[in-house]
């Protein structure tokens, strides 16, 4: 069998503490959505103080302003992205218990939703402020790497959103993993992608870099619009290929469909097909081209 390595022995709670009948607990997850959204925040104000970044060396909004958005995009990110996954991900379960839609303790979180969610968001606080609406959402592409990074680095600990098995050298063994869906002819623990890291590399730690050095090197801020469509493109694409390696969706998955493909091209379990993130992401690419499409020719602003 060989070389593959052992989950590290993280718990999911930073710590915790009885307070009466109550457990008080930090969990990483809950710390990586903090730790992004203030990082984000704190990232916008440093755009918006700099205002030769902008057109017209005009910033579309002040930082006590930015401050103020902040609430608004905690609230789309926390109903979006449960929203989202009801609605996506199991819907059929949730008709039958709608008990269950807002308890978030219980974990169901999708990006997707949550993107949707800071869209609709961003869109009703610009229009109630009179501020540009591409250049509030120009300040989002540029930051939201930042909370995908901290997010999926989470999900690594939690030992949770695995990848396909692997005999890869960096191949892990996550707890909980099915010895019935390892790699056929396999002995011993299942070893997978470490998907979650992919994500963090690619829909994280690559849009940052890729963000800020349009932002701050190249001056897209100064094309409304323009780091919008760059951000769909490039995470529609990452997230896209990364759905390659990660397992698939329990409520997706069959014996005849053990990818979890929920449009298929063919009968066998070897079709051809798409995921659900898939089928969420390449709209975005789609999308982020033909804004970046509009941005290259001239516009009345918005």
């Amino acid at each position: 069998m060989p070389f593959i390595l052992a989950f590290p022995d993280i718990s999911p709670e930073i710590f915790s503490f009885p307070l009466g009948p109550l457990t008080i607990a930090l969990r990483w997850y809950a710390l990586a959505y903090v730790t992004g959204l203030l990082l984000a925040w704190r990232w916008v104000v440093f755009l918006v103080n700099r205002p030769h970044l902008w057109r017209d060396d005009k910033p579309p909004m002040a930082a006590k302003q930015v401050e103020d958005l902040l609430t608004w995009v905690i609230l789309g990110v926390i109903f979006g992205g449960r929203l989202g996954f009801v609605l996506f991900y199991q819907p059929a379960y949730y008709l039958s218990n709608p008990q269950e839609i807002l308890m978030i303790w219980q974990g169901g979180m999708s990006f997707h939703g949550g993107f949707l969610g800071v869209i609709v968001a961003g869109v009703l606080f610009a229009r109630r402020h009179k501020l540009p609406i591409a250049s509030v959402g120009d300040s989002f592409a540029v930051t939201v790497g930042v909370g995908l990074f901290f997010g999926r680095i989470a999900n690594f600990i939690n030992a949770e959103l695995w990848g396909r098995a692997s005999d890869l050298p960096w191949a892990v063994v996550f707890p909980g993993t099915q010895a019935s869906q390892c790699l056929e002819g396999w002995v011993g623990a299942c070893a997978r992608h470490p998907s979650q890291l992919y994500e963090a590399g690619l829909e994280g730690l690559l849009i940052i870099l890729l963000m800020f050095w349009l932002a701050h090197r190249r001056g897209w801020l100064k094309t409304p619009g323009a780091l919008t469509g760059m951000f769909l493109v490039t995470y529609g694409a990452a997230r896209s290929f990364v759905e390659l390696f990660r397992q698939a969706d329990a409520q997706f998955a069959s014996a005849n469909n053990p990818l979890g493909h929920v449009i298929r091209f063919g009968s066998d379990a070897d079709a051809f097909g798409l995921t659900m993130g898939q089928c969420l992401s390449i709209p975005m690419v789609l999308i982020g081209l033909f804004i970046l499409w509009r941005t290259r020719r001239p516009l009345k602003r918005i």
